[in-house]
């Protein structure tokens, strides 16, 4: 188990290479100006949707990742065009 510190850490890190600096930074001022309920919007974030679709999307990101090397204006709620 990795600790609080780490956590953070690593966080901050993973925000960083997908949003970049100033993306990161607005993730984070937008988290913490807003009542958020992380468990509440992760139990819904998919809701409709087929493990199928959410794989196709799942792919589709990486995919565009591996290319792009960062997530740029790639949303994981656009439907996936085949």
């Amino acid at each position: 188990m990795i600790t609080d510190t780490e956590v953070k850490i690593k966080g901050v890190q993973a925000l960083t290479e997908s949003l970049g600096t100033v993306g990161a930074e607005r993730f984070i001022a937008l988290i913490q100006r807003e009542p958020f309920d992380y468990t509440k919007w992760q139990r819904t974030l998919w809701e409709g949707l087929s493990v199928e679709e959410i794989s196709r999307r799942a792919t589709r990101i990486s995919e565009h990742l591996a290319e792009h090397g960062g997530a740029g204006d790639l949303d994981p709620q656009d439907p996936v065009e085949d």
